[in-house]
């Protein structure tokens, strides 16, 4: 398992847990960002700082932050 502020940009990811606090975890689920979830990750922002992901047809950008609380695995 890896964080998914780590993971390459055309990675296809599966989520395998989240660690955020109830608030963003249900931030996230209302993104479809949740446990089971294929994921792709298309950019990164300069120096990291943000991420955006595909899930599902939904781009969703997060923090570099939030993109720590998501924990995923290569499919």
């Amino acid at each position: 398992m890896k964080l998914l502020s780590t993971c390459q940009i055309g990675e296809k990811l599966k989520v395998v847990r989240l660690t955020a606090d109830s608030v963003l975890k249900q931030r996230l689920i209302s993104f479809g960002i949740m446990k089971e979830a294929i994921i792709e990750v298309l950019e990164h922002a300069p120096r990291k700082s943000t991420i955006e992901v595909k899930v599902g047809k939904m781009r969703v950008a997060l923090r570099g932050k939030e993109a720590d609380m998501v924990e995923v695995e290569e499919i």
